[in-house]
C-alpha cells in the first residue's frame, strides 16, 4: 500500500504514519493542484490508507485501484476528474500510462503523481533512488513528459530526540544511527515532489515554486 513512501515491518510502519508529514502539506498540495474536493478522485494503491482519508476528508469522492505496471483500467471514459498516484504508482513517465489516464479523465481532468525528491535527511537514510536524480531534472522524464513539478518541505517528525533515534536505528540500522547523530531537532527534513498535469498535456497553472 503506497500511503508511505517506503515498506516497513508493521510496527515500525506505523510509527512511520504517525511521523510522516504531519503538517498536512502533501494534502494541502494535492488540493492545490487537482483541485480535489468535490470531484471524483482516483486514488492509486492506497484504499484504507490515511491518505485515502485525508481526501475524503477534503471532500474528494475517492474510488481506488491497485497498482499495475503498465496502468490499465475498465473504467468508463471521462469517468474521473483526478487521479492521483502516491509513490508506487507511475514510476516515471510510459505514454502508454499517460494516455490511459487521459481516457479516464475529464475535460479538465488532473493527474496528480507524488515521489520522494531528495536533497534532504530522509534521502541521507535511504540511499540512491532514481526519485532523487533523473526524475527531477529539467530533462528527466517528467518535466520533459508534459507534468510540472510542485516541491513540498515537509518531515517526520517524533516526540522526542530519543524516539528519533530510536526509529531510524531500528528501521535503518547504521545508516540511520549516522543521520540520528546529526540532527538537532526530533524531525528529518523530507522533500516531496507533486509532478502535476491535465488531460491532454495541457496546463496552465503557473509555474509553483519550492516551498
Amino acid at each position: 500500500m503506497s500511503d508511505l513512501p517506503l515498506t516497513l515491518p508493521a510496527d515500525l510502519s506505523a510509527k512511520l504514519a504517525a511521523a510522516l508529514d504531519v503538517e498536512g502539506k502533501i494534502l494541502r498540495g494535492l488540493e492545490a493542484l487537482g483541485p480535489v474536493a468535490d470531484r471524483d478522485v482516483l486514488l492509486i494503491d492506497a484504499a484504507g490508507s490515511a491518505a485515502a482519508a485525508g481526501l475524503g476528508g477534503l471532500g474528494a469522492r475517492v474510488g481506488h485501484h491497485p497498482v499495475a505496471a503498465p496502468f490499465r483500467t475498465v473504467l468508463p471514459d471521462a469517468s474521473v476528474d483526478v487521479v492521483v498516484g502516491l509513490w508506487s504508482a507511475f514510476r516515471g513517465v510510459d505514454p502508454a500510462e499517460i494516455a490511459e489516464v487521459d481516457r479516464l479523465l475529464r475535460p479538465e481532468g488532473r493527474l496528480l503523481v507524488v515521489h520522494d525528491y531528495g536533497r534532504d535527511d530522509v534521502s541521507r537514510v535511504l540511499g540512491d533512488r532514481p526519485e532523487y536524480g533523473a526524475w527531477g531534472r529539467r530533462n528527466g522524464p517528467f518535466l520533459t513528459g508534459g507534468f510540472r513539478v510542485r516541491v513540498l518541505h515537509c518531515f517526520w517528525t517524533f516526540e522526542s530526540p530519543e524516539a528519533t533515534s530510536a526509529f531510524l536505528v531500528e528501521a535503518f540500522g547504521e545508516a540511520g544511527a549516522a543521520v540520528a547523530a546529526t540532527l538537532k531537532r526530533p524531525r528529518l527534513s523530507y522533500n516531496v515532489a507533486i509532478y502535476h498535469r491535465s488531460r491532454g498535456g495541457g496546463d496552465d497553472l503557473p509555474v509553483v515554486p519550492s516551498r
